[in-house]
């Protein structure tokens, strides 16, 4: 059973839905990807046969409204706002289920308000610091073939993201991003509905070079004081690299990894019964 309702926050509709809220254990709470993406239940609403899971839509993303003005879109913003709908979901003890770049927003959140009622962490695909992501995206673009490579290259020189450039960008995602095919309908829906208002202000016009308010993000060094258990998953094939996962692995206190094969950045959609065996282990005593 699915409910879906609102959070006025700043005057703004913030939009959530929630799935098995009856159910005692710790409530999921995902924090969705982009910036600028929005909530997909699939795969993840099925942890609501044992938990309440909660999704919601960040502002200018999916159901919720959009930012007056794009500069609005921050992340200073989202993390107050993560906090406000966990506030107004009422959820007195909460565990987060973050996706790229909502495990950086997790882990913001988590380092900036410090809330002991946040008792762990999944963080699949994470992004959780730029200077890597983007080591991450050479070494990936150095394995795709090279008329690919030298388009990718070409236009992140002269700064025109043109047909060639979405090309190559979907060639890159086929290979990154989600290796299924076709890829599921509502992760095509949810392609659709991406809100460059959002991502291009905080990310920019490059997948690969973030030239947006992240460009310094980095969380790395700040890792070692996240108090709480982590678990963190990956596909083998992921833009979120294996290497650059097990060093943030390493940098939590109680960190663990899984690496998801025959996946990428959508592991959790492109394996989902290997994913959630995964997850399940990790909640079964939370």
């Amino acid at each position: 059973m699915m409910r879906e309702d609102y959070i006025n926050y700043q005057g703004k509709k913030i939009w959530y839905s929630a799935y098995g809220e009856s159910l005692q254990q710790t409530p999921l709470l995902v924090v969705h990807g982009g910036p600028g993406f929005l909530s997909i239940p699939d795969v993840l609403a099925d942890f609501s046969d044992e938990r309440p899971v909660y999704f919601y839509d960040q502002l200018g993303c999916g159901n919720s409204d959009k930012a007056d003005q794009p500069d609005d879109y921050c992340l200073e913003y989202f993390v107050s706002e993560l906090d406000a709908v966990i506030q107004g979901l009422q959820l007195s003890e909460v565990i987060l289920l973050g996706l790229s770049w909502g495990c950086g927003l997790s882990v913001a959140y988590m380092l900036d308000k410090k809330p002991q009622f946040v008792t762990a962490l999944i963080l699949s695909a994470p992004y959780l610091s730029t200077p890597l992501w983007e080591e991450c995206a050479i070494e990936n673009i150095s394995n795709l073939p090279e008329a690919i490579q030298k388009i990718i290259v070409a236009t992140e020189k002269n700064q025109q993201f043109g047909a060639d450039y979405e090309m190559a960008t979907g060639v890159y995602y086929q290979k990154y991003l989600c290796r299924l095919e076709p890829w599921p309908d509502s992760v095509m829906a949810s392609f659709g509905k991406l809100n460059m208002d959002v991502y291009l202000p905080m990310w920019g016009p490059s997948e690969f070079t973030v030239n947006g308010k992240l460009k310094q993000f980095d969380l790395m060094p700040r890792l070692h004081e996240i108090p709480v258990p982590v678990l963190l998953t990956c596909g083998d094939n992921d833009e979120a690299g294996v290497k650059m996962v097990k060093d943030f692995q390493m940098a939590f206190p109680q960190g663990a990894m899984a690496v998801i094969p025959g996946a990428a950045h959508l592991h959790h959609i492109e394996q989902p019964l290997i994913y959630k065996t995964i997850v399940r282990e990790f909640l079964s005593d939370k």
